[in-house]
């Protein structure tokens, strides 16, 4: 697709219903992202989700994905503490839940783990910019690479991932100017998320997309729906029509 010119369209997904409706829409590649700590656990950060979270996550979606290709997040602390547990776990979450290839977040830093995985018949896609496993380190969510010395390193970062073989690479949060310049380096796609247009593809939450998340509104978010009003209505619809005993009505009852 890159080398064609047509744009890649990701979405994140975390369940099997959602997955199987962004799927039938023609969504080419769904992310079971670490984001679901937030989205479905309702924590503050990614980092306290789990391996076996994310595979059980991940389980739902690859039954639903006819079209898409599916990518489990690797979350903080299974591919950090040394090459052997991240190649390990990187193993054990294709294995278990079907998926067809993991993201992890980090350059030169994590290079050695990621060419042991893909060594072992484990496909990678890499992610840089603002990686939020490391918001802690960052103290942050704010944008990443607006001096050059982060710039340049995020380049060469790029650079060492595509030439480890990582078959794509998501950049989020970075000036415009520097997303473009890295699409135009490697010769994996990129997928932008808060990256401008000039990538090759593109990744937002759905929820987020969808405008179920009420209250989070970042520049890079586009609300493509509200369907978080559709559904407090349809709720409150449903609340009252029990009170009323509207429903169920003889039609409805056996």
């Amino acid at each position: 697709m890159k080398q064609q010119g047509e744009k890649i369209a990701m979405l994140t997904s975390y369940d099997y219903t959602l997955a199987s409706l962004a799927d039938a829409a023609g969504v080419e590649i769904l992310l079971v992202g670490d984001s679901a700590s937030n989205v479905v656990c309702g924590n503050q950060y990614t980092l306290p989700i789990t391996v076996e979270e994310m595979i059980f996550l991940t389980k739902g979606v690859v039954r639903a994905a006819q079209h898409a290709l599916v990518v489990c997040d690797m979350p903080f602390g299974s591919y950090q503490v040394c090459e052997e547990e991240a190649v390990r776990n990187a193993i054990r979450i294709l294995k278990e839940s079907g998926c067809d290839a993991v993201k992890l977040e980090g350059g030169e830093e994590i290079l050695p783990a990621i060419r042991h995985m893909i060594q072992a018949g484990v496909p990678v896609c890499g992610h840089l910019g603002l990686t939020p496993q490391s918001v802690n380190q960052f103290g942050g969510y704010g944008l990443r690479a607006k001096e050059d010395a982060e710039a340049d390193k995020l380049v060469h970062d790029a650079k060492l991932l595509d030439e480890a073989g990582c078959f794509c690479i998501v950049l989020e949060k970075i000036p415009a100017a520097l997303a473009k310049r890295v699409t135009e380096t490697v010769s994996c796609p990129v997928i932008g998320i808060g990256a401008g247009n000039a990538t090759d593809g593109q990744v937002l939450v759905m929820h987020d997309m969808l405008g179920l998340n009420q209250g989070f509104k970042p520049k890079f978010l586009r609300h493509f729906g509200q369907l978080g009003e559709q559904v407090i209505s349809a709720v409150s619809n449903y609340v009252a029509a029990v009170k009323d005993q509207s429903f169920p009505n003889a039609e409805e009852s056996y």
